[in-house]
């Protein structure tokens, strides 16, 4: 029988008015990777939060037991000096500092006043090489992308000597190539005998690497799945997600398809730094007015690029667009200014771009929180809200400009899937109302389900496009291999 090598009993968590976390319970047996799944808002970071000790012992009510010990963490370099390292969704790296100097932080090798740096350098170049990273210790974290500073959190975990490793949404800012090697990096981990709990709103993921799965909803504990005697299933964590059966999670609708809107033709642009690279490589497009445009493809591929240059975001260096409409863009990270209202987020750039009257822009503003369920929010601030509000916000503040089209990049990548059906019904809708949409994503089942049409990127060019069977049931190789990365999410 398999060791348990964590157990929180009956851990209840109250903050002024809100009980976060009532009586929950986990265990996790020595050498698996056990995610924690759960809606916005369930409680999963709470829970970490109380294990790692950021609240204390004493803030919050039930057990900890650690490797047979009962623990009672005041800070977080008591459950780190146990062997609990967490790594935060939004990772806590300096970018103006060296990976090593980052590595070591708070952790520094050599005595209390002179730190030996050649020791520092020198362990560092030993777990970079642990997690694949191949950049020398000595280069600055601003230099690396974001892939690459999840590795270095990692390695600086396994600096800190992790028995038990929590990644808290760990591929929530990856894209879908440094996910699967993140992944596949965890699942060595495993071989190796480390524990690790995942946080995780991305249910593909869960099937790729969990050996059990404990779901929390409204802060209670519903149930802990074990993939070797369980029959698991989406649907089924969906339910105990969000306590229903999720019906309409890519809801169908009927297209309402007019006339060519927009139309790319030739469109190519060099590298910023590699003049002789192309990121978009003589593309031509259409998008025609109602339609959905799906835009998948690989890390790399010149999707976004072609976004941004769609959207006067960046120029390209060859090539001529055909449209003399207005646009509006809606964000991955939602992109809301955090000190104004949600009204004054919606109503700001129609006053001060285009100069209209308040009173006019106020009732459309009215109209658009109705129209997206947040009549109630108009007064509230962005940090008030759960990510799918969030988003609403940004669509309806997009709306608020009147546009012609409007231009998505990775609108549910930040969601879980009750709040990504959300989304899904509002964009439904709005193609409902003859709105033009195009959609940047990596979420294949998104694509498939809410496009009239799609285009697969890679390297620059078109390499499959039609509609989303053609797409997705064609025989081209790269469109294969980025299908096989993950089980369709």
């Amino acid at each position: 029988m398999a060791k348990i090598l964590l157990e929180m009993k009956q851990i209840t968590k109250t903050f002024p008015g809100v009980k976060a976390l009532d009586n929950v319970n986990l265990k996790v047996e020595k050498g698996e990777i056990h995610a924690l799944v759960g809606e916005n808002g369930a409680g999963k970071s709470t829970l970490m939060n109380v294990l790692s000790g950021i609240y204390p012992y004493g803030t919050y009510e039930g057990d900890i037991i650690y490797d047979g010990e009962v623990c009672k963490f005041s800070k977080i370099k008591d459950s780190e000096e146990k062997g609990i390292v967490i790594i935060h969704q939004e990772l806590a790296l300096v970018p103006e500092m060296t990976i090593g100097e980052n590595m070591y932080l708070g952790n520094e090798r050599g005595s209390k006043y002179a730190i030996d740096w050649d020791k520092t350098y020198g362990e560092a170049e030993k777990y970079l090489k642990q997690v694949g990273l191949k950049e020398s210790s000595h280069v600055l974290i601003k230099d690396i992308g974001v892939g690459k500073q999840q590795l270095v959190e990692i390695a600086k975990a396994l600096a800190k000597k992790a028995k038990l490793l929590i990644l808290d949404e760990p591929t929530a800012s990856l894209n879908e190539e440094d996910s699967k090697a993140l992944l596949d990096l965890m699942l060595a981990f495993k071989k190796q005998g480390m524990t690790m709990i995942i946080i995780t709103h991305k249910l593909n993921e869960v099937s790729y690497v969990a050996d059990k799965i404990t779901i929390i909803r409204d802060g209670s504990t519903i149930e802990t799945l074990d993939k070797k005697t369980d029959n698991i299933t989406e649907e089924r964590i969906i339910k105990g997600m969000v306590g229903r059966e999720l019906t309409s999670r890519f809801p169908k609708r009927e297209p309402h398809i007019g006339d060519v809107e927009l139309e790319v033709k030739d469109w190519t642009v060099y590298h910023n730094v590699y003049a002789e690279r192309k990121v978009v490589d003589n593309v031509s497009i259409h998008v025609c007015k109602g339609e959905v445009l799906g835009i998948i493809g690989p890390s790399g591929s010149g999707k976004s690029t072609l976004l941004r240059c769609a959207t006067g975001l960046e120029t390209p260096d060859d090539g001529e667009i055909n449209y003399d409409g207005t646009f509006g863009l809606v964000f991955q990270n939602f992109n809301l200014f955090p000190h104004y209202s949600v009204m004054k987020n919606i109503t700001d750039a129609p006053l001060r771009v285009q100069k209209r009257k308040k009173e006019e822009v106020y009732k459309e503003a009215r109209e658009l929180l109705a129209k997206m369920g947040l009549s109630d929010k108009e007064n509230a601030y962005p940090y008030q809200l759960s990510g799918g509000q969030q988003q609403r916000v940004s669509i309806a503040r997009a709306l608020a400009m009147n546009p012609d089209i409007l231009f998505f990049d990775e609108p549910t990548s930040a969601l879980d899937p009750e709040l990504t059906g959300e989304i899904l019904k509002v964009i439904k809708d709005l193609a409902a109302e003859h709105m033009t949409m195009v959609i940047v994503t990596h979420e294949m089942n998104f694509a498939k389900n809410v496009s009239d049409h799609v285009i697969f990127m890679d390297n620059g060019y078109i390499a499959v496009e039609g509609t989303p069977e053609e797409v997705f049931g064609s025989s081209n190789e790269r469109m294969k291999e980025f299908l096989g990365k993950f089980r369709e999410n």
